[in-house]
């Protein structure tokens, strides 16, 4: 069973669409019995960092998913907000700190300035270039197509960890894959076919499929 974690920011409902339709069972919770019982859990989110961090704290999840995610390391994948907050820290509204599961800072997008067309919140498809040819993005070509809505970006300390990178202005980190812990600033539940061939990779990888 795949858990999506639910603490009343993410678009749960798209995200357990595009498992089901994959044949996983998936179950939407915030319950801590169930999370633990779960083969692989799902961190999804919209909104800002620093009140999706609070929504954590308030449901009591952070203890739960570092036991989970660092001490049982349990296959976990974040989405686009979820992402942002496995680093260490965010600077929405702020400096706040983060899950710190991935090292680095979320910083607002650096787009540069005589470029019309380029705006926030980076808002479409667009390519996102692999880096890492296996896990994520294993048995798919060098590139594909993924759904954005974002102005924000993680900035790892560690240049290791990211797997695909997207150019959107300036070039910046669309996922990344460090042993347990997968996330991608694009929704691969909005991205078609490429994201449900991630998807089915990240369930492989939780021994689900």
């Amino acid at each position: 069973m795949i858990a999506i974690i639910d603490y009343g920011m993410g678009n749960v409902r798209s995200v357990l669409n595009a498992c089901e339709s994959l044949g996983v069972t998936t179950e939407v919770t915030s319950d801590p019995e169930r999370l633990a019982a779960a083969n692989g859990l799902i961190l999804p989110g919209v909104g800002a960092f620093p009140d999706g961090m609070k929504a954590l704290r308030e449901r009591d999840l952070v203890r739960v998913l570092n036991r989970e995610v660092i001490e049982c390391r349990k296959p976990v994948l974040g989405i686009c907000l979820g992402m942002q907050m496995f680093a260490s820290q965010g600077t929405e509204h702020g400096d706040h700190e983060g899950l710190g599961w991935i090292k680095g800072v979320v910083t607002l997008m650096d787009v540069p300035a005589g470029l019309p067309d380029v705006r926030l919140p980076h808002i479409g498809w667009n390519t996102v270039h692999f880096t890492k040819s296996d896990g994520m993005y294993a048995g798919t070509s060098k590139e594909a197509d993924f759904y954005f809505v974002h102005s924000y970006v993680l900035v790892p300390d560690d240049p290791t960890v990211v797997s695909g990178e997207c150019e959107h202005g300036a070039r910046f980190v669309a996922s990344v894959q460090h042993e347990n812990i997968w996330a991608t600033q694009f929704h691969p539940e909005k991205s078609h076919k490429n994201g449900l061939a991630l998807l089915g990779n990240w369930f492989k990888s939780a021994g689900v499929c």
